[in-house]
């Protein structure tokens, strides 16, 4: 049987710019229990005309922040703007957590406290979009200059972010507990969720009960608000394998041992670990993103070095790759006469994984303020393939709750549509995401599920 998943279809229907059936789409034919609790009229005036008078302020930020791209612990500007306007709502903030990390807390009576985390860099990539305020930033990057831009769409999240911090403290009169927003560095990286933990984000702060984030999606239609149960986003881990052989004139290959020739193996080779170790109806994706070696054709270099990107959804298969990769890279080198390869694990982080419980609480909320917008994914159905490392704070016991907020117009979808060409999605240098909905919707959909956590009763 052919397996062709909820999450494939619904992103079929995106990318095809059918906005109606997309946001019709329900895979779950579970209700929540707690259909009662929903928004009042009075109460999302209320939201609403807050987040229409902030609106201006924010699309201006985002612009702001939009030109003024910064790399995974470089982001010292970015840090400086965001803790300016939280000192300027009341939060007491913190700088500097986990290299370039914000840590800003509001303190309203007993109650839960709850995180709100946006991410604040950017990727090394040139901007081609024909925005008026597109970036032309650089940055060095491993020494070496390279573009700067938000094609991930974080920029609107740390909008949406100020935007949520703004209502919410408008609204200090409707809930109840402590806010911990933080700002965190180099998501895209893999590495700024852990640093910040590893700066004491649980132990110098009040400890988080719950933790919500939210990421736009290109070549979704606006309105649009996905709640996975379950994995949402898959395990990601990144390595980098040397392969050490022996140098010698390319007239003479005899005398060399070939490091690009095992490495031309090995690209082929790992692939069975996918085809031929998994699971056939498990995730996961092995992808040698890079592969670098030699500098002219009459020599045989005496190294080569690839970089790989592992994806899975359970620990089961992340354990999987990460040996059979090895395994493979030494039986490569083992086959050819050479010494054991360098191999170095780069990065990584587990599955994005949304707490049943938390997502129940927050969904009557969210459903009641965005009606058929709400795509609500059961746990049985496989998550994205793209990783977060907002993972980090789920695996230190925090229930989690990542909702995925839409950015396109259905207009703009249609047209795409009409030329037989898929959207601009993130991280592509044409992502364009409709930035002033998006950050209210983003803002609204933060603001809707602090409310539910911290005391607030819609009805």
């Amino acid at each position: 049987m052919k397996r062709f998943s909820a999450i494939a279809a619904l992103t079929l229907l995106w990318a095809t710019g059918d906005p109606a059936q997309a946001m019709a789409f329900q895979p779950s034919p579970r209700t929540s229990d707690q259909s009662a609790n929903v928004v009042g009229v009075a109460e999302k005036v209320a939201v609403d005309h807050i987040l229409d008078e902030k609106l201006d302020g924010l699309e201006a930020l985002y612009r702001d922040l939009h030109q003024h791209p910064e790399l995974g612990f470089q982001e010292h500007r970015t840090a400086m703007l965001l803790a300016r306007r939280m000192r300027t709502l009341g939060f007491e903030v913190t700088e500097n957590v986990g290299k370039t990390g914000v840590v800003a807390i509001y303190r309203n009576g007993p109650g839960p406290v709850t995180l709100v985390r946006t991410e604040m860099d950017a990727l090394p990539m040139e901007e081609k979009t024909s925005l008026s305020f597109a970036s032309r930033a650089h940055a060095l990057l491993d020494g070496k200059r390279t573009f700067v831009a938000h094609s991930c769409g974080h920029d609107v999240h740390m909008a949406w972010w100020v935007g949520a911090a703004e209502a919410l403290v408008a609204l200090k009169q409707q809930w109840r507990g402590t806010l911990l927003f933080i700002a965190q560095p180099a998501e895209e990286s893999l590495g700024g969720a852990r640093a910040m933990l590893n700066d004491g984000l649980l132990t110098r702060f009040p400890k988080p009960d719950f933790a919500l984030a939210a990421h736009v999606g290109g070549g979704m239609p606006l309105g649009s608000v996905v709640m996975k149960e379950g994995v949402i986003l898959s395990a990601s881990d990144a390595l980098e394998i040397i392969f050490n052989g022996r140098g010698a004139h390319g007239s003479a290959p005899s005398s060399a041992i070939d490091p690009i020739v095992m490495g031309a193996h090995f690209v082929s080779d790992v692939q069975t670990v996918i085809s031929r170790q998994k699971d056939a109806a498990t995730f996961g994706v092995i992808t040698v993103g890079a592969f670098q070696a030699g500098s002219v054709a009459n020599i045989i270099p005496d190294t080569a070095t690839l970089r790989l990107s592992l994806r899975s959804f359970t620990p089961e298969v992340r354990s999987l790759l990460l040996n059979g990769v090895e395994k493979t890279a030494y039986g490569v080198s083992m086959m050819a006469g050479a010494p054991a390869p360098t191999i170095t694990r780069l990065n990584g982080s587990a599955a994005t994984q949304n707490d049943s419980e938390l997502m129940a609480r927050i969904a009557p909320a969210l459903k009641s303020a965005f009606g058929k917008g709400v795509i609500s994914i059961p746990a049985s159905v496989p998550g994205f393939s793209g990783s977060e490392d907002f993972s980090e704070f789920a695996a230190k016991g925090i229930p989690s709750a990542y909702l995925m907020i839409g950015s396109d117009q259905p207009e703009a979808l249609a047209a795409y549509k009409a030329k037989g060409i898929a959207p601009p999605t993130n991280h592509s240098p044409l992502y364009a995401p409709a930035a002033r909905p998006a950050i209210r919707n983003g803002a609204a959909a933060l603001v809707w599920s602090v409310l539910s956590l911290n005391g607030a009763s819609p009805r």
